[in-house]
């Protein structure tokens, strides 16, 4: 019974080995809430949400820290946009993210810090890297030497002679061109804190080099993110932590992009799937179904017909649930999964090979109750529970029969408008205009909205 895991620092699958026996402690870059969230920003939460699941399945205490940048240039450029505070923005967005993560079945952090909350933690970690000859101060402004830390760029396995860094407004008075912003100078009207180099914030990476010191010691277990933080946010936390005498993470675990036609998901590109307009078209465990099922490290790419695919999956497993209460009554989950589901989530968490014996499971439970074997069948059904509750998929779990108290009417009522929407195209498509207007005006009489997209019509409730 070893977990292991594919640590991008080693670039290979490694068994897990916890700094404390019986315990697993994760740090997670979480949200930078200068907007609302896309699903696929709520994928690496949800993925990690699978993690930590099954961590606690295999008995270890889990502390997990997952945190919230509210303050950055994203932020600012908001805030100027819009002319409203920078902490509206981000409260709001926060909010909304909290909002998807709870739709979704995460489960809450153990801590959730904000940045702004750290601001003397952060003090304290840059005055030491200057002490120490790894930072300095220019034009108020603090900087990493990145040619000081010997071993930077490792983890993304680029060659420092060949680098270019991300670099912001503002960032004046380097050394080097590849040295990276801790510390940003104040600029009129933006918001600042006093620091013993002049008022200002922070960069984007110091926060979580401080936060996770704070939360989880000089040394913890797992860090995880997206893949697009290996480089540079990740690098640059490492370098920070390091210099600073921390042992820092001692896993690297990324989880891949939702893709749209190719692209990275993401608001400025234009292509992003916000997670409360999903919510509203599709029952939330579905979309945890869709987002959480494929293996963390995967592309998925985004398409309404993938969506309806895992809608008519996830419907086989119900039927089956349905079915076998309806015969024998509640049925509790299995003490324990069965071999094989454990087996494919200690590799890496191969979510893909334990959902397969999930849903040969509920095949064999379906022959047992077409052959009337009804002590079959509740056993079946609780194994099933049992995986699908590591899953967080288990339908008869509390925080899903509550929600679907409400999602009742509302799939009832979406099966029956997308029947009327098909009938309308079908008038569109032989050019029965009249016919295909007359059902859209009887639809919006009704107190409906109907979208006419690229991939088909979408409906929702006229507020």
């Amino acid at each position: 019974m070893t977990i292991r895991l594919y640590d991008t620092a080693a670039r290979q699958v490694r068994d897990f080995t916890p700094l404390t026996p019986g315990c697993a402690s994760i740090y997670l870059c979480g949200a930078t809430v200068q907007a609302a969230p896309h699903i696929g920003h709520i994928r690496s939460g949800l993925n990690f949400d699978v993690m930590r699941r099954w961590f606690q399945y295999r008995g270890y205490d889990v502390t997990f820290v997952r945190n919230v940048t509210d303050i950055d240039d994203k932020i600012i450029a908001k805030s100027a946009e819009q002319g409203r505070p920078w902490w509206s923005i981000g409260y709001e967005n926060e909010r909304a993210f909290a909002s998807g993560y709870d739709a979704l079945g995460c489960l809450p952090p153990t801590y959730e810090p904000r940045a702004t909350g750290h601001i003397p933690e952060m003090i304290e970690l840059m005055g030491a890297l200057i002490e120490r000859g790894h930072a300095y101060a220019a034009e108020g402004n603090v900087y990493f030497d990145v040619r000081s830390f010997p071993s930077y760029l490792e983890l993304s396995n680029q060659e420092l002679d060949n680098l270019r860094q991300p670099e912001g407004e503002g960032e004046t008075g380097k050394r080097d061109a590849r040295d990276f912003a801790m510390w940003k100078a104040v600029k009129p009207g933006e918001p600042s804190w006093e620091t013993p180099w002049g008022r200002g914030r922070p960069g984007w990476h110091l926060e979580c080099s401080a936060m996770a010191h704070k939360y989880l010691g000089r040394a913890f277990d797992i860090h995880g993110g997206g893949i697009d933080l290996i480089f540079p946010h990740h690098e640059n936390e490492i370098a920070q932590s390091k210099a600073y005498g921390d042992e820092f993470a001692r896993y690297w675990l990324h989880n891949a992009w939702v893709t749209l036609s190719g692209e990275k998901m993401s608001k400025s590109l234009g292509n992003s799937v916000l997670v409360s307009e999903m919510a509203q078209r599709w029952r939330p465990i579905v979309l945890r179904y869709y987002l959480g099922t494929p293996h963390y490290r995967s592309m998925i790419e985004y398409s309404e017909e993938a969506l309806r695919e895992a809608e008519a999956a996830f419907a086989r497993i119900e039927g089956f649930v349905q079915r076998v209460i309806e015969m024998a009554g509640p049925v509790e989950p299995a003490a324990e999964v069965p071999p094989a589901f454990a087996e494919a989530m200690d590799d890496d968490m191969g979510v893909p090979q334990a959902l397969a014996v999930v849903h040969t499971t509920v095949r064999q439970g379906n022959s047992a109750l077409t052959a009337d074997d009804k002590e079959s069948a509740v056993a079946r059904l609780a194994e099933v529970r049992a995986m699908l509750g590591v899953l967080g998929l288990d339908p008869l779990d509390p925080q899903w029969t509550a929600a679907d108290r409400g999602d009742d009417l509302h799939g009832v009522v979406d099966s029956l408008v997308r029947l009327v929407l098909e009938q309308r195209q079908s008038a569109r498509s032989r050019k029965d205009y009249a016919t295909a207007d007359a059902i859209r005006d009887q639809l919006v009489q009704a107190g409906l909205e109907i979208e006419d997209t690229p991939s088909g019509s979408r409906w929702t409730l006229r507020g």
